[in-house]
């Protein structure tokens, strides 16, 4: 039995090799972002408390992490928490405010190890202490790798980072930093929380939502859209490999003919 149990395990990962070799045949998507939903519904589904879909959740983003990083996308962002997630109840706010430190403290060696680099966007003043202490040590001890970026959208509103942009272009002009004739769409991007990082080639949404939810909206603006109806918990390797393929297929013209 468990010389058939070794044999079957190799069989996959060859399996899995080569449908990660035929992908890479063609262009991956350089930044993919994911709104990953569904993970209460999945815990309903199974009788569970909601927390235990945002648990299982989390194994899910370190699978797609190493798949991503392993075909060569430069930039992985996922919609971990919401501005408008505070309106949760109490107890699942706290919790979800627990998952990256559970997250980070078991998966940064490997991280490391893969040559990810962590990033975060977002509100960092209302997070809890013990939360944003967790991000900035991955952030610190990651910040020399050369490979892949996760980018956490952690307390995180499109809106929100947008007047905020605006804000900071409107007092740079006042104050003479830059003229308001310099302003332009490539310089507005460098006010927002994206700054250095290219344009989402590829977003995917989970769970049979067809929305963006205050997600990237000024960074979305040419993103080729995958949505699926599997919950977040239920999303695989082999999802994440259809997503990419069906975006290899599309022509991206960009307004032109």
């Amino acid at each position: 039995m468990e010389i058939l149990k070794r044999w079957k395990n190799k069989s996959s990962s060859i399996h899995a090799t080569d449908k990660i070799n035929e992908t890479k045949k063609m262009p991956v998507p350089e930044h993919i972002a994911i709104i990953m939903d569904g993970n209460g519904r999945w815990a309903k589904k199974r009788s569970l408390p909601r927390i235990a879909g945002h648990h299982e959740g989390m194994k899910v983003v370190k699978r797609i992490t190493k798949l991503a990083s392993q075909l060569g996308v430069k930039t992985l962002t996922v919609y971990a928490f919401s501005t408008e997630n505070w309106k949760r109840p109490q107890t699942e706010v706290e919790f979800l405010m627990k998952l990256p430190e559970e997250f980070l403290g078991t998966f940064l060696p490997e991280l490391i190890e893969e040559n990810v680099k962590v990033q975060m966007m977002g509100e960092k003043e209302a997070l809890p202490k013990h939360t944003l202490n967790a991000v900035e040590k991955a952030i610190t001890d990651t910040r020399h790798n050369t490979g892949m970026i996760l980018n956490f959208a952690l307390n995180y509103g499109s809106r929100a980072e947008i007047l905020h942009a605006m804000k900071k272009v409107l007092t740079d002009v006042k104050s003479g930093i830059i003229d308001e004739n310099e302003v332009n769409e490539e310089l507005f991007s460098n006010y927002l929380m994206t700054e250095g990082l290219p344009d989402p080639d590829l977003l995917i949404r989970t769970s049979g939502e067809i929305r963006l939810s205050n997600f990237m909206l000024w960074q979305l603006a040419y993103t080729e859209f995958w949505f699926t109806e599997v919950y977040w918990p239920d999303f695989s390797e082999d999802h994440l490999l259809e997503a990419i393929s069906d975006f290899q297929k599309r022509s991206r013209r960009y307004g032109g003919v």
